[in-house]
């Protein structure tokens, strides 16, 4: 029975700056319902503010205490960890990382750093992983469905270039990361396996939500979506819908 729903957001709430055709209504709609909502995002060009902020010129209010990003986890693991953060990010997401403690030592923090992916930085990166610190990445996504439509490299092909370079493997914090969902859960006030996902990411929203324990994930047909994705999925998804609308409909259907 489904007792609490995630929902990413690029790709399934909105593409680029304009919310995807239902989406809106589909939101209020489980809103209406009566099921507890959570809005997760591997986005990390955007800090938690703009984000909220674009919804809400979209027509859609999230707390922010619904939204759950990458970068809150990435302060959480700083904080215990005890060391400071060394940046490889977007500029505009700097703001999430402000008045953490400067620890004497240091973990690299990578995002999707747009433009910011010059050589300085990434070999500036590597020397601090050789040094010993810390390797975080917000998340890993291949690829994101960009402003113009098309699909555009995502961070995690220069998380992989760090680890093959550095012999490192990186800490997710995002989405696949179980902690991640149980943390996006827990804001739910339902057990994980009461809980749906939908995403358009058959890895990172699908399989990674099943793994950490959800009962259900929807793989919606839109955003990155690209016919086949969910062939020899594992876990594969517990259905596909053509948008976030056709999704709320199944979840209704099988609400607790």
């Amino acid at each position: 029975m489904i007792r609490g729903v995630l929902l990413d957001l690029a790709g399934v709430v909105y593409v680029g700056g304009a919310a995807l055709p239902g989406a809106i209504a589909a939101v209020e709609r489980l809103r209406r319902a009566g099921l507890p909502l959570g809005f997760i995002t591997n986005t990390t060009r955007s800090p938690k503010r703009e984000i909220i902020a674009r919804l809400t010129a979209m027509g859609l209010t999230v707390a922010d205490s619904e939204l759950t990003t990458p970068a809150q986890a990435a302060r959480a693991w700083l904080h215990a960890m005890r060391r400071a953060p060394h940046l490889l990010i977007h500029p505009a997401l700097a703001e999430d990382f402000q008045d953490l403690d400067d620890y004497p030592e240091t973990a690299v923090v990578v995002g999707d750093a747009g433009a910011g992916f010059t050589y300085a930085a990434m070999n500036g990166a590597f020397r601090a992983l050789m040094d010993g610190a810390g390797f975080l990445a917000l998340a890993r996504n291949r690829t994101f469905r960009d402003a113009d439509g098309a699909l555009s490299l995502d961070a995690g092909g220069f998380v992989a270039a760090l680890e093959y370079a550095s012999d490192r493997q990186a800490v997710v914090v995002g989405k696949p990361s179980p902690d991640f969902y149980a943390t996006a859960v827990a804001g739910l006030g339902v057990d994980a396996a009461d809980a749906v996902m939908v995403g358009d990411d058959v890895e990172a929203d699908v399989s990674g939500a099943l793994s950490a324990g959800l009962g259900a994930a929807i793989l919606v047909r839109t955003g990155k979506y690209r016919d086949g994705a969910e062939a020899g999925a594992v876990p594969p998804p517990t259905a596909v819908m053509a948008d976030l609308a056709e999704a709320a409909d199944w979840i209704l259907r099988n609400r607790g």
